[in-house]
């Protein structure tokens, strides 16, 4: 019955306040975001997410100027396959991750994803999609999406940013992969600490839907790569503004029009058009050429800087590989774009 996928999805976006696109081909599933509890020392469920921060119909603040807030991510798939994940894992975590912006996209193994949530800082510093490894569904490797306490969590401050639902959209796959979805709610207009605090009731948020995606690998046809696309451009369309970032594995000569066929916009090429931006196969070892596979593409945001983080090497006192650990055979992305009102 072709209105039941609208129906169940309707009821969903209203249940959990969310829009949410029909598309009968791709279930959508939500879940929890989880903190680590000191006093039981596990990850347990994050439930202060979404609260009411509707206008009343009273106007705005008095201060009438569009302060543009700034979005930066970071993405990066850590090669799932290579010797020593835990040691990899660590090395670009407390060298790299933890020095760039609050929100983190990553492609992990389970052994790395354990030791992630090992990770004091982590641990202190973080609100992840992944407690564990419980719904990868036999997966060796998946997405998990972090998110920073000091920006997202309850009362991060002044600025208003607010955590939204979390959810995966289990597209058509070859490899059972899916898209992990989150909406963030950010005030683009406020004054000061003290008029938000004053009147919150006043102030209108702006929905922005963060997708983390590792679309399907390989040349084999029919590719299910076109499909994953425009279903998760469904999604941004559904709220208007948004961003998804992640392996986006485009290996045939149709992949590298996807983008703009979703109406979507790639940030490298808007900002960096003349530089190959190449992510993965540039040290020579690769069986294909150096490719961009992992790129972030948006919908009504600005993009205003992008930059390829290399992978780092790691030297262990028991040498893998000529006695060195590179971090990944991916190079890591960081984009920061303007969310205004």
């Amino acid at each position: 019955m072709s209105w039941l996928p609208r129906f169940r999805a309707d009821a969903l976006s209203w249940w959990h306040g969310v829009p949410l696109p029909a598309e009968p081909d791709a279930p959508f599933v939500f879940q929890t975001w989880h903190t680590f509890d000191g006093s039981t020392v596990c990850w347990v469920p994050y439930t202060d997410t979404a609260p009411s921060l509707v206008s009343d119909g009273g106007g705005g603040i008095s201060d009438k100027t569009s302060a543009a807030q700034l979005l930066e991510l970071v993405t990066w798939n850590v090669d799932s396959t290579s010797a020593a994940p835990e040691a990899r894992i660590a090395a670009l975590e407390l060298q790299t991750f933890r020095d760039l912006g609050p929100l983190r996209y990553a492609l992990v193994s389970r052994r790395a994803l354990s030791v992630l949530l090992e990770m004091p800082w982590v641990r202190e510093a973080w609100l992840t999609s992944e407690a564990d490894a419980s719904r990868w569904e036999g997966q060796s490797f998946a997405s998990m999406t972090l998110l920073s306490k000091a920006r997202f969590g309850a009362g991060a401050g002044p600025t208003g940013e607010t955590l939204g639902p979390l959810w995966r959209v289990k597209y058509p796959s070859r490899f059972g992969r899916y898209a992990l979805c989150c909406d963030v709610l950010i005030l683009s207009s406020w004054s000061s600490a003290a008029a938000l605090s004053s009147s919150p009731s006043c102030l209108t948020p702006t929905r922005v839907r963060l997708v983390n995606v590792h679309l399907d690998s390989l040349p084999i046809n029919p590719s299910r790569r076109p499909r994953q696309l425009a279903v998760v451009a469904s999604y941004l369309r559904a709220v208007g503004r948004g961003l998804v970032a992640g392996d986006f594995n485009p290996v045939m000569p149709e992949d590298h029009g996807l983008v703009g066929a979703n109406g979507l916009v790639d940030a490298w090429e808007q900002l960096m058009p003349t530089s190959d931006g190449y992510t993965w196969g540039v040290d020579d070892k690769a069986p294909f050429p150096p490719s961009r596979l992992d790129k972030v593409v948006s919908i009504g945001l600005k993009a205003r800087e992008i930059q390829v983080l290399e992978a780092g090497v790691q030297y262990s006192a028991k040498p893998h590989k000529e006695g060195r650990l590179v971090w990944s055979d991916h190079a890591g992305i960081r984009c920061r774009f303007e969310v205004a009102g």
